[in-house]
């Protein structure tokens, strides 16, 4: 998908406008708009692990308008108008991988980085060996231990949301541990 086409997607992309306390308001609109007036809204996402527990990191296409070129520890995008976290990061995963799996809810957060605030709610699923990356999303993708990926935190050019998003993770397992 071209830049052209991510922005248009978002113009017809609809979000519901939500409240501090990510209760719904029963407001759809563009998530173009929502950005840009810096309206709550929801964006799922998911922490992909396979069966080794190396984490799946993928660089995001140039063609995108926001963030272009950046890392990113999670895959993921904007829950739709009447879309749950849950169905919204399975559809997220089939666009962008390619794969059918469930996602487990872990959390959700107030996530002031970023474009604009939204609510985050942070998944995990543990991914086949084979994923068919859509190039227009995903340029690259590799799997990284903890380590690689903490060290690659360091040095590679990640979304906001990555750093946020990987630090809270890694304290709620450490937590259900």
């Amino acid at each position: 998908m071209d830049q052209d086409q991510d922005q248009d997607q978002d113009e017809y992309e609809l979000v519901e406008r939500v409240d501090d306390q990510d209760r719904g308001l029963g407001v759809a609109v563009p998530r173009r708009q929502a950005i840009r007036e810096g309206w709550l809204h929801r964006v799922a996402v998911t922490v992909c692990r396979d069966e080794c527990g190396r984490m799946l990191v993928h660089r995001r296409s140039e063609q995108l308008s926001r963030f272009p070129g950046f890392y990113e520890v999670m895959v993921g995008g904007a829950v739709g108008v009447g879309e749950s976290y849950e169905q919204a990061a399975a559809r997220e995963l089939a666009e962008e991988l390619g794969i059918r799996v469930l996602p487990r809810l872990l959390f959700t957060f107030l996530n002031r980085g970023g474009l604009s605030p939204h609510w985050l709610g942070v998944h995990e699923a543990v991914l086949p060996d084979a994923v068919v990356a859509d190039p227009g999303e995903i340029a690259w993708y590799g799997r990284l231990t903890e380590p690689e990926l903490r060290s690659a935190l360091l040095e590679w050019r990640f979304t906001p949301d990555s750093h946020e998003a990987f630090g809270r993770y890694l304290a709620f397992r450490a937590a259900q541990s």
